[in-house]
C-alpha cells in the first residue's frame, strides 16, 4: 500500500495539457490537408513567383480567368450583364482557345 501512494504523489494530472496536445494534433492535421488540397488540384503555381493565367471552366457560362501578376491576384468572370458599380463596359462577343502548338483561335458567339 505504501508503494501505491508513492507512486500517486509523484503522479501530477494537469487536465490543460490533454487540450494543448489536442491542438497541437489540430495544427498539423490542417496543414497537411492544405498541403494535400494544393497537390491533389495542381495549385502550385499559385505559390510560385512566376506569372501566371488560368481560365476555369473554359467555354461555359461560369467561366472565370484568373492571372496572376507578382504579388497581386486578379479574377475575372464572363457574364451577359454589367454591374452598375464596374467602370468596364461590354460583353462576351466569342472565345478564344489555345491549341498545343500555341496557336489560338478565336470562335464568335
Amino acid at each position: 500500500m505504501r508503494r501505491k501512494d508513492r507512486f500517486k504523489e509523484n503522479e501530477d494530472i494537469d487536465p490543460v495539457s490533454t487540450v494543448a496536445n489536442l491542438f497541437d494534433v489540430a495544427m498539423v492535421f490542417a496543414v497537411a490537408l492544405m498541403v494535400a488540397l494544393v497537390a491533389r488540384y495542381n495549385m502550385t503555381e499559385v505559390f510560385s513567383k512566376d506569372d501566371f493565367t488560368m481560365v476555369k471552366n473554359p467555354g461555359k457560362e461560369n467561366m472565370e480567368i484568373i492571372t496572376k501578376k507578382g504579388e497581386k491576384i486578379e479574377k475575372y468572370k464572363a457574364s451577359e450583364q454589367t454591374s452598375s458599380s464596374s467602370d468596364n463596359k461590354g460583353k462576351r462577343i466569342g472565345t478564344a482557345y489555345q491549341l498545343d502548338n500555341g496557336e489560338v483561335i478565336y470562335v464568335p458567339d
